[in-house]
């Protein structure tokens, strides 16, 4: 009877081992075949910030040589808090540039430009009428979506800022329908209600079409616009 007693809890012991390794096993098992799915980052732009510009028009009588000589002289700008943020050539005259300057510090860029040694440096690199220079400060700003280089610039005078950004909001979807899309929207330095518009294009003779007829000048006329517009067509070169 004792060896009977014996052998029975010997068995149980093998038993209740045996099964406690099985589930040990499956458990195993379950944790291996499990994968964990990667966990996505979300990575968020950063919310956009306002920058000051000067938008500086030159006539030149040489491109490449005023390129050269004065206005690729990136390392001269950054010493008076200038950054350069584009480069255009009108298109009716690929002599006429426009230059569009990120600036931190609005009086210490004025007195480059003032500076002696500055003009000489332009005159010398064929820069051949006295640049025109515009401050504002750039409100909204827009990465262009296409690859083409052509550029629209609007500037005009409003009655109320507010209530022409409405406006000109509301008639997003025609304007890209018309091959212009927003890049930028800014306003004078001077004059906070003289107002400039950019626009990527995408279909120059849908967008000129466009500029030309009489529902856009009644758009403008209604949400306050009370000066002629300064219209320019150009072509983005940096």
């Amino acid at each position: 009877m004792k060896l009977f007693t014996t052998t029975l809890s010997v068995l149980s012991s093998i038993l209740l081992f045996s099964c406690n390794n099985g589930s040990s096993t499956n458990e195993a098992e379950i944790k291996d075949t499990t994968t964990t799915a990667p966990v996505e980052t979300k990575v968020e732009k950063p919310a956009f910030q306002p920058f000051k510009v000067v938008v500086i028009q030159h006539k030149v009588n040489n491109f490449q040589k005023a390129h050269d000589g004065y206005f690729k002289r990136d390392s001269l700008l950054r010493a008076y808090g200038l950054t350069h943020f584009s480069m255009g050539r009108l298109q009716k005259d690929s002599n006429t540039i426009f230059i569009i300057d990120k600036v931190e510090d609005v009086d210490k860029s004025r007195a480059f430009f003032k500076d002696e040694k500055v003009k000489a440096t332009m005159k010398k690199a064929g820069v051949h009428s006295d640049p025109g220079y515009t401050y504002a400060e750039i409100i909204r700003y827009n990465e262009p979506a296409s690859s083409s280089p052509y550029r629209l610039a609007v500037t005009h005078h409003v009655k109320d800022f507010s209530a022409w950004l409405q406006a000109f909001d509301s008639k997003a979807a025609d304007r890209t329908a018309n091959g212009m899309n927003e890049m930028a929207v800014a306003r004078n330095f001077d004059d906070s209600n003289t107002v400039s518009v950019l626009f990527a294009i995408t279909d120059t003779a849908k967008a000129k079409a466009r500029m030309a007829s009489p529902e856009v000048k009644k758009i403008m006329a209604d949400a306050g616009v009370d000066t002629p517009p300064a219209i320019r067509w150009y072509k983005e070169v940096e």
